[in-house]
C-alpha cells in the first residue's frame, strides 16, 4: 500500500496500532501500517521530516467517499425531500464543525505528525486539521476494505449526527435552528456572549447562548464562530427536550382517556 517512514522522528503522542485496531473492530478492515500513518501525516510535518509522504491526496479521495456514504444514506432515507435540502442535510453533516467534532469522539488529534508550528499552535485540536485527517482515514479505510467498509466506518462516526440534522430547522446550522426553537416558545431572537483566553496565536473562544434572560448552553472553539455554533448546539438540545418533557407532562395528565379523545378530534370523530 506504502512504504513506512524511516524517520527516527516518527513518534506518534498515542500509539498508531489503537487507531487500527479500533477501525477494524469497527468495520473488520485492517487498515494497512504505512497507508494509516500517512493519513494522520500532516504536510508541516512532512515537510520537517524531509519529504515523507503526507495526507492530502488520501483527503481528496476520503471527501469523495464520505460524500457518496451519506448522500446514498439521505438520498435513500429521505424519498420524499427534494434536491435541494438534501444538498443542505449532506452539508451540514460533512462541514468542517462537524467532522471535527466527530474526529473527537475517537481522540484523532491525539495520533496526528505535525510540525513544531502546528504542534506550537495548537494543532491536535483544530477543527481545520481534525476535519481534513479523517476525511484522509476515510481514504485510507476505503482503499483497505473499499466501498462497504468505508461505509459502515462512516456510518459507525456520523449515524448520531445525520438523525439529529433530519430534525434541524431550514437553515441546518445549529444558529438558525436555536433562534426557530427560541421563536416557536415566544422567545427573541438569540444572542452570545463570548469571551477568549489565551495568547493571541492560539485564543480558544467560550460563547454562551442566551435566551431571554437564560443561558441555555456553551461552547468552546478556536474561533467565535465555532464556539457560538457549539453554544447554539447544547441550547437548541435544551430546547428540544424541554419541549419533549412538557408533552410527556400534558400526555400523561390526560391519561389513556384524554389521548383517546384526542385521537379522536384528529381523525374528526369527536
Amino acid at each position: 500500500m506504502g512504504k513506512a517512514f524511516t524517520s527516527s522522528a516518527t513518534e506518534y503522542p498515542r500509539p498508531l496500532g489503537e487507531l487500527r485496531s479500533h477501525i477494524a473492530d469497527v468495520c473488520g478492515a485492517s487498515v494497512d501500517e504505512a497507508l494509516l500513518q500517512r493519513a494522520v501525516t500532516h504536510r508541516s510535518y512532512a515537510y520537517e521530516a524531509g519529504g515523507v509522504p503526507h495526507n492530502e491526496r488520501l483527503e481528496f479521495l476520503g471527501d469523495a467517499v464520505l460524500g457518496l456514504v451519506v448522500t446514498d444514506h439521505l438520498h435513500g432515507e429521505h424519498p420524499d425531500l427534494q434536491e435541494g435540502q438534501l444538498a443542505k442535510m449532506r452539508s451540514a453533516v460533512v462541514q468542517m464543525r462537524a467532522l471535527a467534532e466527530v474526529a473527537r469522539t475517537i481522540g484523532l488529534g491525539d495520533y496526528l505528525l505535525l510540525g513544531r508550528g502546528e504542534e506550537s499552535t495548537g494543532g491536535r485540536d483544530k477543527a481545520s486539521l481534525l476535519a481534513d485527517t479523517m476525511e484522509a482515514v476515510f481514504g485510507a479505510v476505503y482503499l483497505t476494505g473499499g466501498l462497504p467498509a468505508a461505509s459502515v466506518f462512516v456510518h459507525s462516526l456520523l449515524d448520531p449526527l445525520i438523525a439529529e440534522t433530519a430534525t434541524m430547522g431550514a437553515g441546518l446550522d445549529w444558529k438558525t435552528s436555536l433562534q426557530e426553537a427560541a421563536s416557536a416558545v415566544g422567545e427573541a431572537a438569540p444572542h452570545y456572549e463570548v469571551t477568549d483566553t489565551g495568547p493571541e496565536h492560539a485564543k480558544v473562544f467560550t460563547a454562551t447562548a442566551v435566551v431571554g434572560d437564560e443561558a441555555l448552553g456553551s461552547g468552546s472553539g478556536r474561533t467565535k464562530k465555532e464556539a457560538e455554533q457549539k453554544a447554539a448546539a447544547t441550547a437548541w438540545r435544551t430546547l428540544r427536550d424541554r419541549a419533549k418533557a412538557e408533552a410527556s407532562a400534558v400526555a400523561a395528565t390526560r391519561g389513556p382517556e384524554g389521548a383517546g379523545e384526542s385521537e379522536d378530534c384528529e381523525d374528526g370523530t369527536a
